[in-house]
């Protein structure tokens, strides 16, 4: 499988694990219009170790695959996780722009080739990390509340990737990993 790498500027900053820690994949939606801009937001320093939030994986609309964080590293994509897993990010707008508005939709449907390269990914990651065994969405693991940006008296999830027009049941029939995520098996 081809697999561009473009290591993030901080990627060496981040801790490093053996590759047996990792037993999760999580899916992400970077809630974002286009490639570049997840770039630009995981350059972004968030951290005072000078690192960011970032995928070890982007899948582009097109099917196009990159790496940006090796899977020896921990990437900070999901909190409480990030230890045991492997993050993996899929172009998408999601909610985009309004992230936290009280009414939450995702709009942009996932193309074929995005999802055949994801399902790649996946068996490619699987053959050569053994102890990866499980796999779940962002939404799974991550369910706070917070208030919605356009109306004060509600709340809304702060993760719903990577949401309802994902097609999980597609995927799992062509993955070996175990899905662990109660919002995911909604979609089974």
């Amino acid at each position: 499988m081809y697999i561009e790498k473009q290591a993030l500027p901080y990627e060496n900053l981040l801790d490093d694990r053996p590759l047996k820690q990792i037993e999760l994949m999580v899916i992400h939606c970077t809630e974002l219009p286009d490639l570049a801009t997840a770039r630009s937001y995981g350059e972004k320093i968030h951290y005072a170790s000078g690192t960011g939030n970032s995928g070890h994986f982007y899948v582009d609309r097109g099917g196009k695959t990159y790496q940006w964080v090796t899977a020896r590293k921990i990437a900070h994509h999901v909190k409480g996780h990030n230890q045991q897993s492997i993050g993996i990010e899929l172009i998408n707008e999601g909610r985009y722009p309004n992230w936290h508005h009280s009414e939450q939709k995702s709009t942009q449907a996932y193309s074929n080739e995005q999802i055949d390269a994801l399902i790649e990914l996946i068996n490619h990651l699987h053959r050569n990390i053994p102890s990866l065994k499980h796999i779940a969405g962002h939404e799974d693991l991550d369910s706070s509340m917070i208030t919605a940006t356009d109306n004060p008296k509600l709340e809304v999830r702060r993760k719903i990737d990577p949401g309802p027009l994902f097609p999980w049941q597609h995927v799992m029939k062509n993955i070996q990993l175990i899905n662990i995520g109660s919002i995911a098996k909604k979609y089974e």
